[in-house]
């Protein structure tokens, strides 16, 4: 099986990167807003098989974490071929087209602002009409199973979150750069799902994910705020997502294969 080396991975995922940033407004914030939907969905789907094995889990949780892990990376999958876009994964995708000068600052500011905004009203989409309002989530065990895993991501000081938010977006953006690898569609999709398993099976926090996890449980009568949700996840996973991308793929392989 051929597949693209990384200095044609730097190439190519800095191109796609600039094609986003010269998106109209309206196409680009379509674009995010189906990311949204999509990573919402594979959320939908972990919690539907991992959260109806509450047997299983009572005497193997590491398997459960493994199925969630197995299954989320769909959303990713389907972002990358559908041709979706993904805030975490232009985290290390501007910052690789912008060291090659493709393009700007500006540009990549406003990339990452938009799809975070638009990422998050996908990812509502699913929680509150495809998830709440459809009654999929509501029935034992999805319900507990949602609300603990949604409770688990409170507990945690900011300094942990964030550091969780590293090792998951360094992860997602690794299967992004992984995925540019492969030249076919069974390619792509094997290089996105081995370090997004890795990253979900872990317990890391990616922000997109949680902008489903965490409001489907609150539309689903959680005793959590919007506060607590905002505060003590998002903001410090959100920081996080930012270094793990930008940082120790973005900046890290756009120096080790920045043909300049």
């Amino acid at each position: 099986m051929s597949y693209y080396n990384p200095s044609e991975i730097a190439s190519i995922f800095a191109d796609a990167s600039k094609a986003k940033a010269q998106t109209p407004f309206i196409k680009f914030a379509l674009m995010a807003i189906m990311g949204g939907i999509f990573i919402a969905l594979g959320g939908l789907l972990t919690v539907i098989v991992a959260g109806g094995m509450p047997d299983v889990a009572t005497h193997n949780i590491g398997l459960v974490k493994f199925t969630a892990g197995a299954l989320f990376p769909v959303g990713l999958i389907m972002v990358s071929i559908a041709g979706a876009d993904l805030f975490t994964s232009d985290c290390a995708g501007m910052v690789l087209s912008t060291m090659q000068q493709k393009t700007t600052i500006k540009q990549l500011i406003r990339v990452w602002i938009l799809a975070y905004l638009f990422n998050f009203i996908g990812a509502q989409l699913v929680a509150y009409f495809m998830a709440h309002k459809t009654g999929i989530i509501t029935p034992a065990p999805y319900a507990d199973y949602l609300t603990l895993l949604a409770s688990s991501k409170l507990k945690y000081p900011f300094a942990t979150v964030f550091l969780k938010g590293i090792g998951a977006n360094a992860l997602v953006c690794l299967g992004t750069w992984m995925g540019y690898a492969g030249k076919d569609v069974v390619g792509k999709a094997l290089g996105i799902w081995v370090p997004v398993m890795l990253f979900v099976t872990l317990g890391y926090e990616h922000s997109i994910a949680n902008m489903f996890f965490i409001p489907a449980a609150i539309y689903n009568g959680a005793d959590i705020s919007w506060c607590q949700f905002v505060f003590d996840n998002l903001i410090p996973a959100t920081i996080g997502n930012i270094v793990g991308g930008a940082i120790f793929i973005g900046m890290i392989f756009g120096y080790i294969y920045n043909k300049k």
